[in-house]
């Protein structure tokens, strides 16, 4: 039987106790999941992403089969107290991963390909996907399931959403070369394309529409498929008018994603920082 229909099978039992061969078939999966051999969405040859709810459901499962057990450190000071099926990932010089000192956790269950840099204190959750050369900043976070493209920078505190559940619902995904300002926030299932550019404070989430002045065009989540930001787009923090009556009588306005331009040589050359600091 294939790890997806063993896993299935496992969720699809009542919560209670679980045997020896149970842990460890959660293990193999989770072994899976460090190694970036499954993933809880995947880009087809067309460049749609889909969610693999199956992925999602054993993360899940992994919470249920856990049991919340002692995990401070000896040396005392802190306490922590968590699910012993998702303890702190450890990792070796091997990995080729730069977990700069300074409090960062990174749980088990997430894959952090070689090259990434990890600047203290950082979050990245079970589940998430970070692709080569990704440098993660000061108090950023990864939410469980976010997939994580290659050569991202998400810059000091800014915030990528998971979306666990629903199993089948699309998780947030950051494709390859995207720069995420600071204090950026993206949230409930959005797709940032390749190579585009949050600047400091744009937030982005499934609900937002977001204006684009350089194609005039709106882009919005429907039923067809997620909220997406085209690739190679620079997002600024905006706003546009509330129409209502008492809003034009008050002179209010709210936020609104804006982009402003495409990608260019000036942008790239703002960016090439990256490599240096990687």
């Amino acid at each position: 039987m294939s790890l997806q229909k063993q896993i299935e099978a496992l969720a699809a039992k009542e919560a209670g106790a679980y045997s020896d061969d149970d842990f460890a078939l959660f293990a193999e999966f989770k072994g899976a999941l460090n190694r970036g051999e499954i993933r809880a969405a995947e880009r087809d040859a067309s460049g749609q992403w889909h969610t693999n709810a199956w992925v999602k459901l054993g993360i899940l499962l992994g919470f249920r089969m856990g049991k919340i057990v002692e995990m401070s450190p000896p040396a005392g000071g802190l306490q922590f107290l968590d699910k012993d099926t998702y303890p702190i990932r450890r990792f070796s010089a091997d990995d080729r991963v730069r977990i700069v000192p300074g409090g960062s956790s990174i749980r088990d269950g997430a894959y952090i390909a070689p090259g990434v840099v990890c600047m203290p204190p950082m979050f990245v959750n079970a589940g998430a996907f970070v692709d080569e050369g990704t440098m993660i900043d000061s108090h950023a976070l990864v939410g469980s399931c976010a997939q994580i493209g290659k050569r991202v920078h998400l810059s000091a505190a800014a915030q990528i959403g998971g979306v666990l559940e629903p199993a089948g619902a699309m998780p947030v995904i950051i494709e390859d070369d995207v720069t995420v300002g600071g204090n950026c926030g993206v949230y409930e299932g959005a797709i940032i394309r390749e190579r585009a550019v949050l600047a400091s404070g744009v937030i982005v989430t499934g609900s937002t529409p977001v204006f684009d002045l350089a194609r005039e065009q709106t882009y919005r989540r429907n039923e067809h498929g997620p909220l997406e930001i085209p690739a190679g787009a620079v997002v600024v923090p905006g706003a546009r008018a509330v129409q209502s009556k008492k809003g034009r009588e008050w002179g209010l306005s709210i936020y609104a994603p804006v982009i402003v331009k495409y990608r260019d040589e000036k942008t790239d050359a703002a960016t090439q920082l990256e490599d240096l600091l990687r």
